[in-house]
């Protein structure tokens, strides 16, 4: 060993003789036998599992945080408890040197660097904290009573628990590589200034759609009295709602300035098409089951529609098109997320079955097996040349992250496609595509092919299923993405001094993740 290392190394020493020394050293209180058995409860992260359960019996953001945080804890057992506790033999600290009270019988037996008791709170602590701060105001003190507990029980040196902890929350941050947390949930796009104001809804057609979303819930009643002025029509079974929003413009006595969608992400896929075809602005509002379009665009109740129209304020937002069908008939359909061929909704469908209970990128893990076992491959012409696939995947925009699960856009006007697809033509290719994607690294993997483009041609030796924006919309051999133009898209704009006190509960906003994450890279 060098000399510049046993010179660090006795600096450790030195440090942890004083810490054990001055903790030794306190009086005896009730919180000795508090945590004893605190230190004892996370054994097996026993604490932390059951922390999970809690938090999973919620929706959203708490279940995301259970999820995150039972994967970052088993992550941080492997590597403190597995790893490096076998390359790294240290003795615990004499007994002796903690009064006998305190004292964890039995003691552990295993090597003392680092402490795996602090790697798994610090795991959990901070997977929660990046999916939930609130909560984590509540886990985080937990955490660090249990690591604090190793040093006061006298298990550990205060080296041990300082990297243990270290080592919990890198491997936490390091879940956003495969498992990305959204910083915030809206999307960036260009403001659009001139826009007619509406004030409360005068000028604007809004089609309703009564079956989108929750089936106890008809949107109408509260649509009408958000925006009194505005001509509200509910979407029927015996009609189209693009055909009958068409009529409804045709047949209106004063002029239409704009029009709206209440409901899920078809419902706002077809008004946008008729918004296009007439250069009129939209109106979304958010009464769908899973409104993708709507928290990209964010927007997320009536309040803020309401605040965005009388106040004209809008961002400009691509919609993309495709033409599909054969060589003698051709249909076009609009599409505000994603399109897709092969196995893929098959996919989508499960994950978002499963998402409500185990967050967003297990569900798709285990979708993805789920669906690659059942799936047959296509046989497309894409990138060039014939090749198997299977599935192809077109998003509205680029999705993020790159190289991996496709999760959500950060821009809504790039004027791109985001192309993906999983071959089929290669050896083990469903096999390697799983492993890749469980290491982060589906993204260099052969089996993954990825572009960027503004158009897109697919040519199929049969017709096969389409599915744009959740729905199978019909069969093509012939396929053709593209741009079809942009739409000033009604949004309210934050940066108003307006809204300052507008409270927003929907809405997640964490920069600071990103700075944690740009300092642990740079560590």
């Amino acid at each position: 060993m060098s000399s510049w290392a046993r010179r660090k190394f006795h600096r450790v020493g030195r440090f942890d003789r004083a810490v054990g020394d001055a903790i030794a050293a306190l009086p005896d209180s009730r919180a000795d036998r508090g945590l004893l058995r605190l230190t004892s409860s996370a054994d097996y992260s026993a604490l932390w599992l059951a922390c999970a359960a809690l938090l999973a019996t919620g929706k959203g953001t708490p279940r995301r945080a259970a999820m995150r945080g039972v994967v970052s804890v088993a992550g941080a057992s492997l590597v403190a408890n597995v790893g490096l506790k076998t390359l790294f033999a240290r003795r615990r600290p004499a007994a002796d040197r903690i009064p006998e009270h305190r004292r964890l019988v039995p003691a552990p037996a295993s090597s003392s660097f680092p402490s795996g008791h602090s790697a798994t709170a610090a795991a959990f602590a901070t997977a929660v904290a990046m999916e939930s701060p609130r909560t984590a105001l509540v886990v985080a003190p937990l955490a660090a009573a249990v690591a604090y507990s190793r040093v006061h029980t006298g298990v550990h040196w205060g080296s041990d628990v300082l990297v243990g902890a270290a080592v919990g929350s890198g491997i936490a941050l390091a879940t956003r590589r495969w498992w990305p947390v959204r910083e915030s949930d809206e999307a960036q796009a260009r403001p659009v200034r001139e826009v007619p104001v509406l004030v409360e809804g005068k000028g604007l057609v809004v089609m309703v759609n009564p079956v989108s979303g929750d089936p106890n819930y008809d949107p109408t009643d509260d649509v009408v009295a958000a925006l009194p002025a505005a001509t509200v029509l509910r979407t029927r079974p015996d009609i189209d709602c693009a055909e009958q929003l068409e009529r409804a413009i045709a047949e209106h006595d004063e002029p239409i300035v704009a029009v709206g969608v209440a409901g899920g992400d078809g419902t706002v896929a077809a008004v946008a098409a008729v918004a296009l075809r007439h250069r009129l602005p939209l109106v979304v509002i958010p009464t769908g089951t899973l409104n993708h379009f709507a928290r990209d665009l964010g927007v997320y109740d009536l309040r803020e529609v309401i605040d965005a129209t009388g106040a004209g304020e809008a961002v400009a937002v691509d919609i993309a098109s495709v033409e599909y069908g054969d060589d003698t008939e051709t249909h076009t359909r609009h599409l505000i997320n994603t399109a897709s061929l092969g196995s893929y909704p098959d996919l989508v469908q499960l994950r978002e079955k499963w998402q409500s209970r185990w967050g967003k990128w297990p569900a798709f893990a285990a979708a993805l097996v789920v669906t690659l076992h059942r799936a047959e491959p296509l046989e497309i012409y894409l990138d060039e040349r014939w090749q198997r696939v299977w599935f192809l995947f077109v998003g509205n925009g680029p999705y993020h992250p790159h190289g991996a699960v496709p999760a959500f856009r950060d821009r809504l006007d790039s004027g791109l496609l985001d192309v993906r697809w999983l071959r089929a033509d290669l050896r083990w290719s469903r096999s390697r595509a799983v492993v890749a994607l469980l290491l982060a690294a589906i993204g260099h993997s052969k089996v993954y092919g990825e572009r960027q483009l503004p158009e897109l041609l697919v040519h199929l030796p049969a017709p096969e299923a389409l599915a744009t924006d959740g729905e199978v919309i019909g069969k093509g051999s012939r396929l053709r993405f593209s741009m079809a133009g942009q739409l000033a898209v009604y949004r309210r704009d934050e940066s108003n001094p307006l809204w300052v006190n507008r409270s927003r509960p929907h809405h997640r906003r964490a920069p600071w993740l990103r700075d944690a994450f740009r300092i642990s890279r740079a560590g």
